[in-house]
């Protein structure tokens, strides 16, 4: 069930719509079904992702220069179905997974930096290779804040049509509401269970780049804006290296005060290159 709905619901006749809706929704596959059928996992064996694929991932653990070692595994979730062309889709659940490659610990004139990738999605077991860039990183505090409504519902109004916040300043009005620029007050996209569709924008100055397939597709991009980019709620925090460039697929996050430290439960926006 989405977490959103759980968190919030508080009345017994939202929970139970949920409840009957759940297949039809978008919610875990695991919790609709307890096997695949074959036709599905010969799909899963032929799925392509292809190159502009936003994921948007929460880390299952943070990384600290004062511990993480070139070798470690890192780890994190799907946090929305992401819709593929073709309907395919890529379920909530999903894990990517990759490596750290080099840390340095702060010292004398030098801060904490922390190099790694992502090169690997798993569905329901099966691997995925993956090269992927970082579009934007934020800390839990401010996933959290996006998750939470800007104000009470009234009486008898479920939470799902409240109107939050993206992180990167995008309104967004309820799931099946618009979701409207922070920018150009234009709708860009619509509210979804579990996150939001919307059509991926760039600023003028941004180091990110805007709709790269000629049909600009609606992207799932959970609790950010179209046009997130950067780091948010991490103080010190800042992409050295987003990894669209040589060394390709390798992201480096660097501090600007002694440690680097991205608690767990952090959101990502990861954007697939091939």
């Amino acid at each position: 069930m989405n977490h959103l709905a759980l968190r919030y619901a508080p009345f017994g006749f939202a929970l139970s719509v949920f409840l009957s809706l759940g297949p039809q929704v978008g919610l875990p596959v695991a919790a609709q079904t307890a096997s695949l059928p074959a036709e599905h996992t010969r799909k899963l064996e032929n799925l392509e992702i292809p190159a502009g694929t936003i994921l948007p991932v929460r880390l299952n653990h943070g990384l600290s220069s004062k511990s993480a070692r070139p070798g470690q595994e890192v780890t994190g979730r799907i946090m929305q179905e992401v819709p593929l062309p073709n309907h395919e889709k890529i379920p909530e659940g999903a894990k990517v997974s990759g490596m750290i490659l080099s840390v340095e610990r702060a010292g004398y004139g030098t801060n904490g930096r922390i190099a790694f990738r992502f090169d690997n999605l798993e569905i329901h077991h099966r691997a995925i290779r993956i090269v992927a860039n970082l579009r934007a990183l934020a800390g839990f505090m401010e996933v959290q804040s996006a998750e939470t409504p800007e104000f009470s519902p009234g009486f008898g109004t479920p939470y799902i049509w409240a109107t939050t916040r993206q992180i990167g300043g995008d309104e967004v009005y309820g799931v099946g509401g618009p979701v409207v620029s922070n920018l150009s007050s234009e709708a860009v996209g619509k509210g979804v269970y579990g996150g939001v569709l919307v059509h991926v924008r760039a600023q003028a100055d941004s180091k990110c780049r805007g709709a790269v397939d000629p049909e600009d597709r609606l992207q799932a991009l959970w609790v950010f804006s179209s046009d997130a980019c950067g780091v948010y709620g991490i103080q010190g925090v800042r992409i050295a290296h987003a990894g669209r460039t040589e060394p390709v697929g390798e992201i480096t996050l660097v501090s600007d005060q002694q440690d680097l430290l991205v608690r767990g439960a952090s959101g990502m926006l990861l954007r697939v290159i091939r």
